[in-house]
């Protein structure tokens, strides 16, 4: 890789879940891209990625160092709790708690850490918000945080949600927004999305920001026209956030990762091509024989 090699120059960060899927060869990266450069290669295509894999396994410092080495200048990763902070009991300081700090604080040095984020499980409700609380405030404040709630009772348009956001925009960090609309708006197409459906959950929509980096996810469909409408409402609400000065994340989801990067590519396109952003410079990869963009649609033909 390049040492100028950068990456797209957007309004706001937008990329996949992964950054690692078989399906991508001639999308993503070339076709027989040794795997060892697939982030290299994501990096020049999309500006961001959210760290699913820190969910289930924490790496070395070793390998979050050849991250930050082997992506693209201005690229940055939106790490997950590990489950075992975020889906076991309480969550406390811990020595795992740690060592995820110290793979967050490798990329931060490297200029490529994006928002962190605490999911938390479907389980953890309103009576547990002290609880909620003191962990957040125990975090460093030098790095981004971001909470996805998911129980019911954080959306409850009243004293519960409003404490949520009054506490979340005290400490700087952002509210997860989980969109899975797309995805329920019509029976699955196929098996993949029969089992997305059963797995994925139905959050209530909320276009509020309680930080600079508000955080969006959102799950369409393999068809990713389908998303279409759920985009569009979304387009000038990240208008708006960029106007204020913050910096969006947003993270496009297809049941079957191998159109993730479509759903990803259409909805950026559809961001430059709306009002008077024609003149937004396009982000690009270098391929070995031609050029690849994130809007070349021969590119991204499967």
């Amino acid at each position: 890789m390049n040492a100028t090699d950068q990456t797209p120059a957007f309004p706001f960060a937008i990329g996949c879940p992964v950054w690692a899927c078989d399906a991508w060869a001639d999308i993503v990266y070339p076709r027989r891209t040794p795997r060892n450069q697939w982030l290299s290669w994501y990096s020049r295509m999309f500006n961001t990625v959210e760290g699913n894999s820190t969910f289930y396994a924490l790496p070395n410092l070793e390998t979050a160092k050849r991250w930050a080495k082997e992506s693209a200048i201005g690229f940055h990763f939106a790490l997950k709790f590990p489950r075992d902070i975020s889906h076991e009991g309480k969550p406390k300081p811990s020595l795992l708690l740690n060592q995820f700090i110290e793979i967050i604080s490798v990329l931060h040095d490297a200029n490529r850490d994006g928002p962190s984020f605490l999911q938390l499980p479907p389980w953890f409700d309103d009576s547990r918000f002290d609880e909620l609380l003191e962990f957040l405030e125990q975090l460093p404040s030098e790095f981004a945080w971001a909470v996805e709630p998911r129980h019911a009772s954080w959306f409850d348009k009243s004293e519960t949600e409003t404490k949520l956001n009054e506490a979340l925009a005290s400490l700087g960090i952002d509210r997860v927004i989980f969109d899975s609309r797309a995805l329920f708006q019509a029976k699955p197409d196929d098996e993949i999305e029969a089992v997305s459906q059963k797995r994925k959950p139905q959050s209530p929509i909320r276009f509020t920001r309680t930080g600079t980096r508000p955080m969006i996810r959102i799950v369409g469909r393999n068809r990713v026209e389908l998303a279409d409408e759920v985009v569009a409402q979304w387009l000038p609400i990240l208008d708006a956030w960029v106007q204020e000065g913050c910096r969006p994340y947003v993270f496009t989801h297809a049941p079957d990762d191998a159109f993730a990067p479509a759903f990803c590519r259409r909805m950026a396109t559809a961001y430059r091509t709306s009002e008077d952003r024609n003149a937004m410079p396009l982000p690009t990869i270098q391929a070995a024989a031609k050029q690849m963009t994130l809007f070349d649609d021969e590119a991204m033909e499967r």
